[in-house]
Parts: C-alpha cells; sequence; structure tokens
C-alpha cells in the first residue's frame, strides 16, 4: 500500500510516518518509479509504535523494543544500557497505574448503570 492509504488507515500524518521511516521503526519498499510501499503488517507495527509513544517511550527505545513485539519474539539486547533499562522500569510501573486506574474507573462507571438500570426497570449492563 502506499504512504496515503497507511496514513488513512492508521490516522497518522505521511509526515510523521516518513520519520518513523528515518527512524528505522517502519520498512517500506521502493517501486520502479519510487513510490513507498507498505507491506499490510505495517498498520498494526504503526499502532503499536503510536501506542508506545503515547506511553512516553522514546523512539531510540521504541526501535529496540518492536522486534520484541514480533511473533516470533526476538528478545536480543546487547546493547541494553542502565538508562534503558531504568526507563523501561519506569514506563512499565506508569503504565500499570494507568491499567489501575482504568479498570476502577470502569468498574465504578459499570456499577453505577447497573444501578441506575436497575432503578429504571432495565437490565444491568454485561
Amino acid at each position: 500500500m502506499r504512504i496515503g492509504e497507511l496514513a488513512e488507515r492508521t490516522g497518522t500524518p505521511r509526515r510523521l510516518l516518513r520519520y518513523y521511516e528515518e527512524q528505522g521503526l517502519i520498512l517500506c519498499a521502493r517501486s520502479a518509479n519510487g513510490y513507498r510501499d507498505y507491506d499490510e503488517s505495517t498498520v498494526d507495527r504503526v499502532g503499536q509504535i503510536r501506542g508506545l509513544l503515547d506511553a512516553g517511550l522514546p523512539t531510540r527505545i521504541i526501535k529496540q523494543i518492536l522486534p520484541c513485539l514480533d511473533k516470533p519474539r526476538q528478545i536480543h539486547f546487547p546493547d541494553a544500557t542502565p538508562e534503558m533499562i531504568a526507563t523501561l522500569e519506569r514506563e512499565l510501573a506508569s503504565m500499570s497505574g494507568r491499567i489501575d486506574c482504568l479498570t476502577r474507573n470502569r468498574d465504578a462507571i459499570a456499577e453505577y448503570l447497573d444501578e441506575v438500570l436497575e432503578r429504571a426497570g432495565g437490565s444491568p449492563a454485561e
């Protein structure tokens, strides 16, 4: 697929996709006319990249983590520095905290909705 379709399918600006390519986060083939040609799997890869960026990880660490997200997993970090390990530990703790918060909020909303529906004579939320 060409860059325009990838941008549309992922909701990611073309400029940002080019940046991901420059950083070695995504790969593409080039057609005879020089147009980028992305594999279907790049759609998921861009989603993974966006999620890791949203979690606060810098692109240099994302580049090292991405192979671990593939199947079969390729866990290989010959250059894992203490800084990288500390960053990953911080980010893991931060993500876990956000997940806990979201879980509590989801459960509270579900309980509230169940109560509202029960009082209104409806059925509880599933």
